[in-house]
């Protein structure tokens, strides 16, 4: 079967939903043809012009002959959705669509949009959804399609890259680590991740238990002013912001760490579609604490992996860290299972032979 991947995002293009497809493409099995349209050119949608999507059909039609493809995975269910569905209905085209979060709720906003979501899933042989919380979304809005519904997760690669002791002795020195307990978040620095909550659980710790704590945030965004203003001045010496951090560095923090947290929430309908750097953090054998919101769910296991939190409530997410900090054993133990459970249940190679097997259904 002769395969196409119609997305507007994918690598170079940087991003979650990039990181998806550029993976799935890595991973795809050898004897198993897939081929690539995506918009690093600008040649299916040109920000800004009226009906910017409209020369993506002409691109789209002449991809599939040329190309002789028999089934098209649509990266977005809108624009690209649209596409897909008006050329089925002049065509034999077998279709799934992925869906990812934000990209359903956007399309749920109008009820324009909802009927052509409507009309796209109707025609869709398969609706791929990257996490539970989705597919429930589906379910609620379109329950006539839950036979449709596959929930495959993203992955993620069979292991951590190697850290060097030298690596991790710069860091304790650099920043005088060495017998500190760490807690670290990687993300953009937007509301949503949950960051300011973080900010705002740890002002509650007591003096004896911020003297042994140090904070790492690493990643840039909208919110860096903000967080930065609710650092109190007890916790300025331990409240640290990386900025933008190489994959490289990421990967040594990460064994650095003592704890991963990013306790994401639901706002106006933007949340975590899945969270990698949950898995990543496990991968590396770090326990994480999580946001009970959105896909999350899917990557973690409260009590298994990490500890799920009510992401708007600081208490709930202090006392996780109270709780993580002061248990090493508890810390070594869900950081371990989390290990095992990333390289057993999120290897790529699995993720896509599920993909695989869900369109051949």
């Amino acid at each position: 079967m002769k395969t196409l991947l119609f997305t507007l995002e994918f690598p170079p293009y940087k991003g979650g939903v990039s990181n998806v497809y550029g993976n799935l493409a890595a991973y795809w099995p050898i004897g198993e043809s897939l081929v690539i349209l995506d918009n690093n050119d600008q040649s299916l949608l040109k920000p800004g012009k009226f009906l910017s999507w409209l020369p993506a059909y002409g691109i789209l039609k002449r991809k599939i002959e040329k190309s002789s493809i028999d089934y098209v995975l649509v990266g977005q269910i809108l624009p690209l959705g649209t596409l897909t569905w008006f050329l089925s209905l002049f065509r034999p085209l077998k279709y799934a669509v992925y869906l990812h979060g934000m990209d359903l709720t956007f399309a749920l906003k109008s009820p324009r949009k909802k009927i052509l979501a409507y009309l796209i899933l109707r025609r869709a042989a398969k609706i791929i959804s990257v996490n539970s919380c989705v597919a429930r979304k589906v379910r609620e809005f379109f329950p006539e399609f839950t036979d449709k519904i596959e929930v495959i997760n993203p992955g993620i690669v069979s292991g951590a890259p190697f850290t060097k002791e030298g690596e991790l002795a710069s860091l304790n020195e650099l920043y005088g680590i060495k017998d500190k307990t760490v807690l670290l978040s990687i993300g953009r620095l937007v509301k949503r991740k949950g960051f300011d909550m973080v900010l705002r659980a740890l002002s509650e710790l007591p003096e004896t238990e911020i003297n042994n704590l140090v904070y790492f945030i690493a990643g840039v965004g909208a919110d860096e002013q903000y967080l930065r203003l609710l650092v109190p001045d007890k916790l300025k010496k331990q409240i640290i912001f990386l900025g933008q951090i190489t994959d490289e560095e990421k990967w040594v923090w990460l064994k650095r760490c003592d704890l991963f947290i990013m306790p994401s929430r639901e706002i106006d309908g933007d949340f975590e579609g899945f969270g990698i750097v949950y898995l990543e953090a496990n991968l590396s054998g770090k326990p994480v604490i999580a946001g009970e919101s959105g896909g999350v769910g899917d990557a973690v296991i409260d009590g298994y992996n990490g500890l799920l939190v009510n992401p708007e409530d600081i208490f709930s997410i202090k006392g996780a860290i109270v709780r993580l900090m002061n248990d090493p054993a508890l810390r070594n133990k869900l950081g371990e299972q989390g290990r095992v459970r990333a390289i057993n249940e999120f290897n790529w190679e699995k993720q896509v032979s599920k993909l695989i097997n869900a369109i051949r259904k």
